[in-house]
Order: C-alpha cells, then sequence, then structure tokens
C-alpha cells in the first residue's frame, strides 16, 4: 500500500481548512480601537505600595502614530514612592528621550510630557499589582 496515496489527500485538505480560515478572517470586520484622550503632558498618580510581585503594562500612543508598550515590574513590599521610581525608570527607558521627557513629582507622581505641541494617549493596559492602583490624569 502506498503511504502518499492517504498523505496527500490529508495535507491539501489541511491547506484548504486553513485557507478557508484565513479568508474568513479576512471578511471578519476590525474593532474599533476605544476612543483615545490626548494630551501633551500626563500624569500617573501611584497610590499605595505594592504587595505583591507584580507587573504594571502602559500604552502610549502618539497622535496618528504606532503604540508604545511600557512594562513595569513591581517587587512585593515595594512603598508607593518605590512603585512611582519604578514607573518613572520603566518610561524613561521606553520612550525616546528625545520626544518625551520623564520626571517624578511629589514623589509619589509621575509626569510624562511631550517635548514638542505633539499630543499622546496614555493607558493603563494591564495591572497584576494587589494594593497599588495608578489614576492617569491629563494636564
Amino acid at each position: 500500500m502506498n503511504l502518499g496515496m492517504f498523505v496527500r489527500p490529508a495535507l491539501l485538505a489541511a491547506v484548504a481548512l486553513f485557507a478557508g480560515q484565513s479568508a474568513l478572517a479576512q471578511d471578519a470586520p476590525v474593532a474599533a480601537a476605544p476612543d483615545l484622550k490626548y494630551s501633551n503632558k500626563w500624569r500617573i498618580e501611584v497610590k499605595e505600595g505594592a504587595n505583591n510581585d507584580g507587573v504594571a503594562r502602559f500604552r502610549v500612543t502618539p497622535r496618528g502614530e504606532a503604540a508604545i508598550e511600557v512594562t513595569v515590574n513591581v517587587k512585593d513590599g515595594r512603598s508607593e514612592n518605590g512603585v512611582a521610581q519604578d514607573v518613572k525608570k520603566a518610561f524613561s527607558t521606553a520612550l525616546d528621550r528625545k520626544r518625551f521627557k520623564v520626571e517624578g513629582d511629589d514623589f509619589e507622581d509621575v509626569l510624562v510630557k511631550s517635548k514638542s505641541p505633539a499630543d499622546f494617549s496614555l493607558e493603563l493596559v494591564e495591572s497584576t499589582l494587589k494594593g497599588t492602583h495608578f489614576d492617569l490624569e491629563r494636564e
């Protein structure tokens, strides 16, 4: 018995199945992006310290450009001010220093500013931190 006689039809069927799924995916409507709020300056207020090791993921989206993901790793027991320092360091590392200025304010706040009049949005995408909360404010 020729093994190719069974394998070839199975492979062709698999290819047809995947091609059909791809065609369906192309016809599916694209979900609209959420209504983003823009400003040239944002304040990230850190509320409370961290009660666990966790991650906070932010998204910075310059108007008309691709989003920039900013991931903040936080250790259990970090104070409110310590979490703000972690946020400041992560944003300073992830964002182009020619376009953005990141600075601390009042020890528990972080300011993210555009160095040009260009606006950008700032979103908290996810946080696995227990106890720590973030308020994002346009300025």
